[in-house]
């Protein structure tokens, strides 16, 4: 079986970008978030704006067998919600050590602004940092080589945080991958979410004054939805012990 190499997201952390350059490199079979049709599918459970594909599998262990299947064909990559998977895959080592297990982090209060614009009827879960440092600290504790990456430094530093993250990984540099041709179709079914990634030519570095213009309008916003200060409070340290673990430009698989 070939690589299965899962890119464990949290909403509004920038991975739907991160996945098209992923995609742009043209060596892997690309999938966008399969456990998605478990967690909100299978489990009868709501999701604005999300237009489900046929013939998908609808439970873990469907969706797992349609993974190992692609992978007999040639390497795979998956971007995923880690609150998808958590705690299923945490009691399904076999599988867990089946793959490349890595992890994008985005600061949770710029998340949690971006995800309230979509959708302001959010639960706690689904903030998801929780459930990438669960699922990220199993791996380490089974022995696996989890990799962390920080949306910030994609945004920062496009070519040279993938370059640090694809040698994390096993794979080549592919300059090819930073210039962005016709959307996935694959991504219809939830375009509404993806806009952004799905029109634009390359990955928007960051304006040094956008963290600032986000926390003020967080602030402005709390006033209004306070429970969204408790989301924050509870994923920070979460996202705090992601972060610490984070490649940064130059730096080699950990």
């Amino acid at each position: 079986m070939h690589k299965i190499l899962a890119l464990w997201a949290h909403p509004r952390s920038m991975s739907t970008a991160t996945e098209r350059v992923m995609r742009e490199r043209g060596d892997l079979a690309c999938l966008h978030e399969p456990f998605m049709y478990d967690y909100y599918v299978g489990h009868g459970r709501d999701f604005p704006g999300f237009e489900p594909a046929k013939d998908h599998p609808t439970d873990y262990a469907g969706i797992r067998a349609m993974l190992r299947q692609a992978a007999e064909k040639g390497p795979v990559f998956f971007k995923d919600m880690a609150f998808y998977v958590v705690p299923r895959m945490l009691d399904d080592p076999v599988f867990m050590a089946e793959i490349t297990h890595t992890f994008l982090v985005r600061s949770p209060m710029a998340s949690i602004l971006s995800y309230h614009k979509l959708d302001p009827d959010f639960g706690l879960e689904e903030v998801g940092i929780e459930a990438q440092w669960r699922l990220y600290d199993a791996a380490r504790n089974a022995g696996l080589s989890p990799v962390v990456i920080e949306a910030e430094s994609v945004r920062a530093d496009p070519k040279g945080t993938m370059r640090a993250y694809w040698n994390a990984v096993g794979l080549d540099y592919r300059e090819a991958a930073f210039d962005w041709q016709a959307p996935p179709k694959d991504w219809e079914h939830v375009s509404a979410w993806h806009e952004e990634a799905s029109t634009s030519s390359g990955i928007r570095t960051a304006d040094a004054e956008e963290m600032l213009r986000k926390e003020m309008e967080f602030e402005a916003l709390v006033e209004r939805a306070p429970h969204l200060q408790a989301y924050l409070d509870h994923h920070a340290p979460f996202y705090a012990k992601l972060s610490e673990a984070a490649l940064w430009p130059g730096e080699e698989g950990r």
